[in-house]
């Protein structure tokens, strides 16, 4: 029985599949990971180990191709593993759905789809409302205090095709937020968005971390990774290069155990928005 409720859910969304948090368990774990795209010959990632444990924002950084995206796509269910294993709170990937959220690069989202923000960011409740229910009152609340908390409550009506690009990374992270996820995987989360965008995330982000969330976002900003992270993986073709723990500029508690103690052997292969 896994700390979700059951090792195989029966279906992607609905509150029967919820449990509670396995004491102690750790947020992220990833071994001998080895993932390909279907079609293709040499693997994307090789033999990848790591974790990410409670309070930590670890970073991913690397050339293009290195394979950051194929990671948080792996891990988040997008991609199956060929090899190797993946757990969120000690939990198969695919176990724990709400534990867990995905922001993947703005590029890769239809953003003429005919959708107001309000409506895209209530979209992060439907792992816990279910197929057949319609959003109560109580998550309307959650959803304008986490756009709130974005600065972007005066956009809720606002359809998304109108958005600035720091608009549209307000949007996706306010998502992630409503939907209560403990781990955050980002790909690109400050890419070409404005400063006050860019601060009000790594702050927004902080703050998850504080409260015991954990944080692995794909990363190309390399000047500011001591503000936003505390750890580093670095990454070339595929593989784990280098593990980094960074001296932190913003006061972040940092866990005991570094993500570097979290490798056993690399070459062996509810915080929520108020209403």
């Amino acid at each position: 029985m896994s700390s979700c409720g059951r090792e195989h859910p029966r279906w992607a969304y609905g509150e029967r599949q919820h449990g509670r948090l396995r004491t102690g368990a750790v947020p992220l774990q990833v071994s001998n990971l080895t993932t390909r795209y279907p079609g293709t010959g040499a693997a994307v990632l090789a033999n990848v180990s790591f974790a990410v444990t409670a309070g930590q924002r670890v970073a991913l950084v690397g050339p293009n191709g290195a394979g950051k995206s194929t990671i948080l796509k792996t891990i988040a269910g997008l991609l199956r593993p060929e090899y190797g294993e993946v757990r969120v709170y000690g939990d198969p990937i695919g176990t724990c759905h709400h534990r867990l959220a995905y922001l993947p690069q703005r590029a890769d989202l239809d953003w003429r789809f005919p959708i107001t923000v309000a409506e895209l960011v209530m979209t992060g409740r439907y792992v816990h409302l279910g197929w057949f229910r319609w959003p109560r009152a109580r998550d309307w609340q959650r959803v304008h205090g986490c756009l709130q908390r974005l600065g972007i409550a005066d956009l809720a009506n606002r359809q998304i095709a109108d958005l600035s690009g720091g608009q549209q990374q307000r949007a996706l992270l306010a998502r992630a937020l409503v939907q209560d996820a403990r781990l955050f995987l980002l790909d690109e989360p400050l890419n070409a968005v404005d400063e006050a965008t860019r601060d009000l995330v790594t702050e927004v982000l902080a703050d998850e971390a504080r409260a015991g969330g954990s944080v692995l976002a794909a990363t190309h900003d390399l000047q500011r990774l001591g503000e936003s992270f505390d750890a580093v993986i670095h990454l070339r073709e595929g593989r784990v290069e280098q593990l980094e723990t960074l001296v932190v500029a913003h006061a972040v508690p940092r866990p005991a155990r570094t993500i570097a103690a979290a490798v056993s052997n690399q070459r062996m292969g509810d915080r929520s928005c108020s209403g």
